[in-house]
């Protein structure tokens, strides 16, 4: 009878150290794939880009330098490589895009022919949409990377993670500037 205790203890746990592995795995792999569907999210607003470009570029001769700051973004953020090797240089290219980005919906405003243009607002509205998409993307790999770095900080996975070398070094999508971060004030839009 202590024989049937003794091996219902050891798979117990075996099951338990097998339950906790298990689950770091799939941490650090829901990591990944939430890594790769911001990958598919750019990929889709890299190949959108020289679409607006070409399109603003016909009508916004002054602003020259801003469609080729963000043609170089572009170029550079394509010769990235998807992985968790250079996760910082996608965040801070992903960053420099979306602000450069901005800077030409709002320059569109300016231009009452391309505004007007149709092909110009269906790319519009189709950045629009990948942009949330994009969004949606880091909400999910933040919540992947908030995981994994629970479970790799939180004992008695923590022993695992340390002897399978898993570490939750990744960084997070964030806003960074202040801008972003303060509220918006109605009152200035109808004065």
């Amino acid at each position: 009878m202590s024989l049937t205790i003794l091996s219902g203890l050891v798979l117990l746990a075996a099951w338990w150290f097998y339950s906790i592995y298990a689950a770091l795995i799939q941490k650090k792999n829901k990591v990944k794939e939430a890594l790769a569907s911001i990958d598919v999210q750019l990929k889709k607003r890299y190949d959108l880009i020289p679409n607006v470009l070409f399109i603003a570029n016909k009508f916004m001769e002054h602003e020259r330098s801003l469609i080729e700051d963000i043609t170089k973004l572009r170029t550079e953020a394509l010769k990235l490589k998807s992985g968790n090797d250079n996760i910082a240089q996608k965040i801070q290219l992903d960053k420099d895009i979306q602000s450069k980005m901005s800077q030409l919906m709002v320059s569109v405003e300016n231009y009452p022919q391309l505004k007007s243009d149709n092909t110009m607002v269906q790319a519009m509205e189709t950045y629009s949409e990948v942009e949330e998409h994009i969004a949606a993307s880091r909400r999910f790999y933040n919540a992947a990377v908030l995981d994994l770095k629970n479970a790799v900080e939180i004992w008695p996975s923590s022993m695992f993670a340390q002897s399978l070398g898993i570490k939750a070094d990744l960084p997070y999508f964030e806003i960074t500037e202040e801008k972003e971060r303060q509220p918006v004030n109605a009152n200035e839009y109808f004065k």
